[in-house]
């Protein structure tokens, strides 16, 4: 009986507060989503910059890149999979060219994790080996 007294006492301040403070949700999808600052999206590339080096790919621990290659050196497919992305930043900061970059942006749905893929740069016609 103690114990189911001082648990009331301490629950009922709780549910009181909660009454009084009002729904804590956001407006989306009404309005538009307040994104907070440093949030990191998904990656992107600066295709330009990036030379196919795998470091972001050998680095990332959440296995979201790929990186496949082809018949030469010059040849590859790096592939995002952001089901799998911890969204950590570590394939930014490994990247030395500067190529990788996180965006603001959220992941669309879909109906299969296979739509997800994305391919951030192809220097090879067709799929890779």
């Amino acid at each position: 009986m103690r114990a189911a007294l001082r648990s009331l006492a301490y629950l009922l301040p709780q549910v009181l507060n909660a009454v009084w403070r009002g729904p804590q949700t956001v407006a989306y999808p009404f309005q538009p989503a307040e994104i907070p600052e440093g949030y990191r999206g998904v990656v992107r590339i600066r295709g330009d910059l990036c030379r196919g080096c795998g470091l972001c790919v050998r680095d990332c621990p959440a296995f979201a890149l790929e990186l496949e290659r082809g018949p030469t050196r010059d040849q590859y497919r790096l592939l995002y999979y952001p089901h799998r992305c911890a969204y950590c930043g570590q394939c930014e900061l490994s990247c030395t060219f500067g190529a990788l970059y996180h965006d603001t942006t959220f992941v669309g749905g879909v109906e299969t994790l296979d739509d997800l893929v994305t391919v951030l740069k192809s220097t090879v016609d067709g799929a890779c080996p």
